[in-house]
């Protein structure tokens, strides 16, 4: 469907399932006389008639029949979410009793709402701008408490307000050089390519700490992703069932049970990790286990943090060395299994192994644990949180930049900024400068929206849901 930003439009703003309110968005011209033909208040004052942010109690009707009672919240434009005129039927929750009073809405003359077109709106009214229409997506999908505080800090500005000062900064330089450039009788440019260079130097060191703060970003939002490696029978799902506190992963000992990647989602001290549970690193007969082994091998090689199980019960094999060659470079914990057990691998041994394959394991982090006896596990909890943010997550100050978009703008303005620097050490004309200048500042306007096609817009929308 053509959006039509003159229509008035509606939705269900609330998770379709049986709740105990349900909430009917209206928003538009109109709203306000659309909801006064299916709601019949205790009084005889129309919607229309009411004040500002007042709430009223009446019935809901489609034709004249009686669907629902409800609460009707009036606010006029320009004093809400969307800058129009909007109303919100709350009603009794459920599937059908919500989308009955949706029926009737759109029969009185609104149309279905597209997914994201109140946020859509709300941004090109100037209610909020394109970083803080994404943070309320975040809000919205945030995994864990880090996530959600990060998320509304965005919507409060904290980025966008970053963003504004630094490229002000930028434009208020460029229009300088602009009007030396179409005036030069009377406006002179000697001299200024080191103050413009001690300028510019400043502003990219603070895209630099934004950019700086996206690989945490991405932590915060999407998780931790965490993939349990190790030789089969060495208690990788019995560690996947002690992290979740359920039995999720089949165990047993049969060598080679797990023969596919099974992924949870588990918070740890406000952290969320994405962990996956992977088929035994051997070199299988078995066809289809072999396609596990493989598939283990490539979640391995993106992965943000390696569990490495070892059975400290059984002599380490080949099986085991080539599990250390695969997590060289990795972010990992060793994990000595079976702690319960008579030990034929100490942690001596281990590190004298690991020492082999380069200087990111001759200091490994190696802890004992006991799976079946559920020993072992707060230390690896502690450790994890130690290995991630520096132990903590500060949010006094600190922007996380937690949205790939954000963060290739940003790449993109840096190194505007540096072919600035370059021209200037290379005595290059002034309008190179302004060129340049004018490309991170465009960088920077593609994060709050005021740079981005029409296109790219409608794309990022298109992904939120329904009735936001």
């Amino acid at each position: 469907m053509t959006e039509n930003f003159e229509d008035t439009i509606a939705a269900i703003s609330t998770a379709m399932a049986p709740s105990g309110i349900g909430i009917v968005r209206i928003s538009g011209e109109d709203a306000l006389a659309i909801a006064d033909r299916v709601y019949t208040g205790k009084k005889e004052k129309r919607l229309t008639d009411q004040e500002q942010y007042t709430i009223h109690y009446g019935f809901i009707s489609d034709h004249g029949e009686k669907i629902d009672e409800a609460l009707v919240m009036v606010m006029r434009a320009p004093h809400s979410y969307t800058g129009e005129n909007t109303v919100e039927i709350d009603c009794h929750g459920g599937v059908l009793a919500t989308r009955r009073v949706l029926e009737a809405v759109i029969h009185a003359g609104a149309r279905p709402a597209e997914p994201g077109e109140f946020t859509k709106r709300a941004f090109l009214n100037g209610r909020i701008d394109l970083s803080q229409a994404e943070a309320v997506m975040d809000i919205i999908s945030a995994k864990n408490d880090y996530a959600l505080r990060s998320a509304q800090q965005q919507l409060s500005g904290s980025i966008s307000d970053k963003i504004e000062e630094i490229r002000q900064s930028l434009l208020y330089e460029t229009a300088h050089i602009e009007a030396a450039l179409d005036d030069p009788e009377h406006m002179s440019l000697d001299g200024y390519g080191p103050q413009l260079r001690r300028i510019v130097v400043q502003q990219r060191e603070e895209i630099h700490k934004l950019l700086e703060s996206a690989d945490s970003g991405k932590l915060i939002q999407e998780g931790i992703k965490t993939v349990i490696l190790g030789k089969p029978n060495a208690g990788k799902s019995s560690l996947l069932n002690l992290l979740l506190g359920e039995e999720r992963a089949i165990v047993t000992d049969i060598a080679g049970t797990t023969r596919d990647v099974l992924e949870e989602q588990i918070n740890i001290r406000g952290i969320t990790l994405r962990i996956l549970d992977t088929a035994g690193i051997r070199n299988a007969s078995d066809k289809i286990e072999q396609i596990g082994v493989t598939r283990a091998i490539d979640q391995a090689k993106d992965a943000d943090l390696i569990l490495y199980v070892v059975d400290r019960s059984v002599p380490l094999d080949q099986n085991d060395y080539e599990i250390m060659k695969l997590i060289r470079n990795k972010k990992s914990i060793i994990i000595l299994n079976k702690s319960d057990l008579s030990s034929e691998v100490t942690e001596e041994m281990m590190r004298e192994e690991l020492a082999k394959y380069g200087e990111d394991l001759s200091e490994p982090v190696i802890l004992n644990l006991s799976a079946k006896e559920k020993l072992g596990l707060e230390d690896l909890e502690k450790q994890i949180e130690k290995m991630f943010f520096n132990g903590k997550i500060e949010f006094n100050d600190q922007i996380y930049v937690t949205n790939v978009r954000h963060k290739k703008a940003l790449e993109d303005a840096e190194g505007s900024l540096n072919y600035v620097m370059k021209s200037i050490d290379d005595q290059m004309p002034e309008d190179f400068w302004s060129i340049d200048l004018m490309g991170a500042i465009d960088a920077l306007g593609r994060i709050t929206g005021e740079s981005l096609g029409e296109d790219l817009v409608n794309e990022i929308f298109a992904k939120f849901c329904m009735g936001k």
